[in-house]
């Protein structure tokens, strides 16, 4: 059944039995703060390079501290499920590899480069290439109202980078570059994920590829650095890291979840859309940076691609 649109969702509610409607309202609850607490993760991560910490070691402090969260859902996940054969074994090594270790790393970098708003809207296109991805290896042919999400996704994109581009020149191109090929990472994990959650489960993919992820993180920085560097930074490194491991990472994972369980993944991807308004805000209250009309203009154009996209993916169901 496809899920209503987000401005029908009041009207929807009140036509529900009492627990229906508990339910729809604290799903798009849940999705909503999972989709901004999500989106503080640039700006933690901009607030942190002002202090010196680097990527590699903000990525590290960020997993040792979500650590223990993914092996308790790992191992709640696990109760009652069937051992994974080593086929779904070498699945999980692979998607935590590409959607949480290398999408997160060269993540942070482009972050070094960019505005936290212009690597949001990067990331977003994520969809759009999971659409691509199943063009090119599924054969499977793109709708016309996706290939009209494409475009006006990237046109929004193109729009926010040729502002940023005029302000910082190379340093522009080359965190495109890398938080594009992040965004293709993930893409990679979505599209990978969407073959074995059926047999996996959603909480225990989540959770085992995201243990990939913190031990590859960290055993990184650790092949290039001694463990007693990662205590040296200034004190407003690990309070954010912390903000950085638990409400922008673990929190994001387990509301989200929960949201899309109670009311569905087309309804939560609309709600998601928080994510890069909230990005916007925070980044120009906290971080000062310029926020201009073609910036904006990119901005609504991305969100309308991805809603199209999401809207795409519902009627086909």
């Amino acid at each position: 059944m496809t899920a209503p649109p987000p401005r029908d969702a009041a009207v929807v509610a009140s036509n529900l039995p009492t627990s229906s409607r508990r339910l729809l309202i604290s799903g798009l609850l849940l999705a909503g703060v999972g989709a901004i607490a999500a989106s503080g993760k640039a700006v933690i991560v901009k607030l942190a390079y002002r202090h010196g910490a680097d990527a590699t070691a903000l990525l590290a402090l960020r997993m040792l501290i979500a650590f223990p969260f993914f092996i308790a859902m790992g191992m709640w996940a696990a109760r009652r499920a069937q051992p994974l054969g080593n086929g779904d074994r070498w699945r999980v090594l692979l998607l935590g590899f590409s959607g949480y270790y290398l999408s997160s790393y060269l993540d942070f970098l482009g972050l070094q480069y960019i505005s936290a708003t212009l690597e949001r809207l990067i990331l977003y296109l994520s969809p759009t290439l999971v659409v691509l991805i199943a063009l090119l290896v599924l054969k499977q042919r793109p709708t016309r109202m996706q290939v009209a999400a494409l475009l006006v996704s990237y046109l929004g994109v193109l729009l926010a980078f040729g502002h940023d581009i005029q302000l910082e020149g190379q340093r522009t191109l080359i965190g495109s570059a890398l938080v594009f090929a992040s965004a293709l990472s993930y893409a990679v994990y979505l599209f990978g994920s969407g073959q074995s959650v059926a047999r996996i489960g959603a909480v225990r993919l989540t959770a085992y590829a995201s243990m990939v992820a913190c031990v590859l993180c960290i055993g990184q920085y650790l092949l290039f650095q001694p463990i007693d560097a990662l205590w040296t930074y200034a004190p407003a490194v690990y309070w954010l890291s912390l903000l950085n491991g638990t409400v922008c990472t673990v929190l994001p994972v387990l509301a989200i979840m929960i949201g899309v369980k109670r009311i569905g993944s087309s309804l939560a991807a609309q709600v998601s859309m928080l994510g890069p308004v909230s990005t916007i805000v925070l980044s120009v209250w906290l971080l000062d940076e310029p926020m201009g009309i073609w910036q904006s203009a990119g901005t609504v154009l991305v969100l309308l691609g991805v809603l199209l996209v999401g809207s795409g993916v519902a009627k086909r169901r």
